[in-house]
């Protein structure tokens, strides 16, 4: 794909994001679009964010369960940027009519202490350089209509990330079973997902580690300080204005938002 529909296409969903509106699928009007020019789609427009004033602060992991997987017809995770603009507190209410279609997701964040520079790095290395695990949601929302999204249109939209709330405890993951820990999510005081940390490639760890040696080939560190958003735990819930939701994982801790 040429250079300037690359740019074109970026700036498209740049647009789209800021005005809050749709776009038609990238693969629907360009069913030649490559997995690599979907990443070179994204750097167009995370260089537009970056421009406009916002900051790096980690990056985030998509497509992690076996089934996203197949309904996408892929055999590998996929990865975004977490930008300065996306962060949302515990408890912190979200105006709903910043996001187009937002559905929410139940995750384990490592926020960490030590640079983590690929390839040839284990899960040991992760674990040994991770300052704490903590309960989040990350809000996806996708620029893409209906949702109509094949492999390359959630690469080239920042694999579908809107915002992201961080829990307020921190916790050594040293003391835990990341595999293990049970999920559950709530949305307005029921019960609407169920999950553990094996959804995501058999282990939140496993994720982490895929994604800085999947970054380190193409030379991007992940971070001291940066937030990685391991992925989900269990199936996306569409939200909308009114709803109260909250995640509780099992020796991690929760995470609540409202959507005002």
């Amino acid at each position: 794909m040429e250079q300037t529909l690359i740019t074109q296409l970026g700036d498209q969903l740049y647009d789209s994001l800021t005005q809050c509106k749709t776009v038609t699928p990238l693969s629907t009007r360009h069913p030649e679009i490559t997995i690599e020019d979907a990443y070179h789609i994204q750097e167009r427009l995370i260089a537009r964010r970056l421009a406009a004033g916002e900051k790096v602060v980690g990056k985030k992991i998509g497509v992690t369960s076996r089934a996203v997987m197949n309904m996408l017809g892929v055999t590998q995770p996929d990865f975004g940027w977490l930008l300065d603009g996306m962060i949302y507190n515990e408890g912190e209410s979200i105006e709903i009519d910043g996001l187009i279609q937002p559905r929410a997701e139940g995750e384990i964040a490592f926020v960490l202490k030590k640079d983590l520079i690929g390839p040839g790095i284990s899960n040991a290395d992760v674990l040994a350089a991770t300052e704490g695990v903590m309960a989040c949601f990350e809000i996806v929302d996708s620029r893409i209509e209906n949702w109509k999204i094949k492999i390359q249109d959630t690469v080239s939209d920042n694999a579908s990330c809107g915002v992201f709330v961080l829990g307020d405890r921190l916790v050594n993951p040293a003391q835990l079973d990341l595999s293990t820990c049970g999920m559950v999510l709530e949305k307005n005081g029921e019960i609407v997902g169920t999950g553990a940390g094996a959804a995501t490639l058999g282990s939140p760890v496993n994720a982490v580690t895929w994604l800085a040696n999947t970054l380190g080939r193409l030379g991007i560190p992940l971070k001291a300080g940066e937030v990685i958003l391991s992925g989900s735990l269990a199936a996306l819930i569409p939200v909308v204005k009114g709803d109260n939701l909250r995640v509780t994982i099992g020796g991690i801790g929760g995470c609540s938002v409202k959507f005002i």
